[in-house]
């Protein structure tokens, strides 16, 4: 009842309503905001044949719902870290976020919305999290494609837990069409980012000869990603994974290479 309470706002002033014992829910916390919006609407009427333009949300309210979106994403995420995307039902993801089934489906319109919004906010927090570990100024290719191929491993219970939902996703995408088009994208903006730190090293004289960037930023992601999932399943341990990044990191920037001054 908690949650349901503070995800409830007036949308005019922000101030949060009790519940309804019966009938609809409130709308607004009073008659006079009730009057305020019917003048706005009546100062400002939309086009005909064009929707009426939503009524501006409050930044306490809009910060109470992207805080309860939150909460509803990270208890996805559990459910399919532990048990797989499968068993991710509407009700089942209420229950992990401490929500009752009508706030979940008041945020997600439907199963493929929570999905597919609970991803971004993944990517988003990998990024986030991976940028404060890898130094911004760093000027060393070499050692820049081993702290951004390290991002890939479960070196942590944060890392192991994400590389467990991405497991999750992709196994779901293969049965679901709707959800392959957003996970398995044509873009692929990690692999393209090693390519230019590999490209980068190329121009400086610093890689082996021969070599070509994109296929091996392609090798070099899908190995390490392939890598990690070993580590989960407990085949390989990390020290091995570990020797097996260095040694193809080293293979692309030997350390005899000569760099031109």
């Amino acid at each position: 009842m908690r949650d349901e309470k503070e995800q409830a706002a007036c949308p005019m002033c922000g101030t949060r309503l009790v519940p309804a014992q019966r009938g609809r829910p409130a709308v607004y916390c009073s008659r006079s905001c009730q009057a305020r919006a019917y003048r706005r609407r009546k100062q400002h009427p939309p086009s005909p044949g064009t929707p009426p333009a939503p009524v501006p949300v409050p930044a306490r309210a809009s910060g109470t719902r992207e805080r309860q979106r939150r909460r509803i994403a990270e208890a996805l995420w559990r459910v399919a870290a532990e048990h797989g995307l499968h068993a991710a039902s509407m009700r089942r993801i209420a229950e992990g976020a401490g929500v009752s089934l009508r706030v979940v489906q008041y945020h997600f319109d439907s199963k493929h919305a929570l999905l597919v919004d609970a991803l971004r906010l993944l990517h988003e927090e990998n990024e986030r999290l991976a940028r404060a570990r890898v130094p911004a100024d760093a000027t060393d290719p070499r050692a820049l494609l081993r702290a951004v191929l390290l991002e890939f491993l479960p070196l942590d219970e944060q890392r192991a837990h994400a590389l467990k939902v991405f497991a999750a996703y992709y196994a779901r995408s293969l049965t679901d069409s709707a959800l392959a088009a957003v996970f398995l994208t044509a873009d692929q903006p990690l692999e393209r980012f090693v390519a230019d730190i590999v490209e980068t090293g190329r121009a400086a004289g610093m890689t082996a000869p021969g070599l070509d960037p994109q296929h091996e930023a392609d090798l070099l992601v899908s190995g390490v990603t392939g890598l990690g999932l070993d580590v989960v399943h407990e085949r390989r341990s990390l020290a091995d994974v570990r020797a097996v990044l260095d040694y193809h990191v080293t293979r692309v920037f030997p350390p005899r290479s000569v760099t031109p001054a």
